[in-house]
């Protein structure tokens, strides 16, 4: 069954069968994270995670940019005020990029344009990235006096170290076809969102409870020494499920599986 509503603040949400898809619908600001889209984006990722029916979720955005970043005339508009600006990490709620990190939930960024400065970041929290041909992609944030905070830790994780450093020293923007190279883009194609969907669609196939435990185990092993990764037991257990004895029953009968998330 197929859902959609939006937010005030520019935020699309679509329900696909059990893929969430939310879209970024602000194209005359570029797509600008306002303060207001911040707080929708993390209310409904931790909606997606508490939903045992949303096994996928596409992060999207409409007209010519994926996301120009935060919305930085809104960040004038408070300096005028006299406002106090606070750190990413020393604000009372909780940072969208860090929601989207922890989402149980597989999240794919379907970048249909240019994704820049936080909008770069929001692409960097997901866990899968599919990209149109030529599009700019990267961190000015040092030529605006910002830090980038997300990207800064993120993206030496992400590609080689010394091109993650060009990149946030100098601001400069690299293409999509760089960073496929570099394994951050999953796909190039000319149809973003639909691929996107593909991709998420076949995720979504899959048992829920295996595919939320395989996500939580690789973001959070990802640093830890291999012994203690190995021993993290974190999300739900799918050794010990309904789904894993339905699963094998299911391939050993050549049938789909019936999965019951438990």
């Amino acid at each position: 069954m197929n859902e959609t509503h939006r937010h005030e603040s520019g935020l699309v949400v679509e329900t696909r069968g059990h893929v969430r898809v939310l879209t970024l619908d602000r194209p005359e600001r570029r797509n600008a994270l306002s303060t207001a889209l911040q707080t929708d984006l993390i209310e409904e990722l931790l909606a997606c995670a508490e939903a045992p029916d949303v096994r996928a979720v596409v992060l999207t955005g409409t007209g010519p940019a994926f996301c120009a970043g935060f919305d930085l005339k809104e960040i004038r508009e408070r300096d005028r005020r006299g406002e106090r600006f606070r750190p990413p990490m020393s604000r009372p709620t909780r940072s969208l990029f860090e929601v989207v990190t922890e989402t149980p939930v597989p999240t794919i960024a379907a970048l249909q344009g240019a994704a820049v400065a936080g909008g770069f970041e929001l692409a960097l929290a997901c866990d899968l990235r599919v990209a149109a041909p030529g599009i700019r992609l990267g961190l000015p944030e040092a030529t605006i006096g910002m830090g980038a905070n997300f990207g800064s830790v993120v993206l030496p994780k992400r590609i080689p170290v010394g091109i993650a450093m060009e990149m946030l020293l100098t601001g400069e923007y690299v293409t999509s076809e760089d960073a496929e190279r570099w394994g951050l883009v999953n796909r190039l194609t000319d149809d973003v969102l639909p691929a996107a969907l593909r991709l998420a669609d076949r995720i979504a196939a899959n048992a829920p409870i295996s595919v939320r435990r395989m996500k939580e185990t690789a973001v959070k092993g990802l640093e830890l020494p291999l012994w203690q990764a190995l021993r993290l037991d974190v999300g739900p257990n799918p050794y010990l499920s309904e789904d894993r004895r339905e699963g094998i029953a299911a391939y050993l009968e050549k049938r789909p599986p019936n999965w019951s998330g438990r």
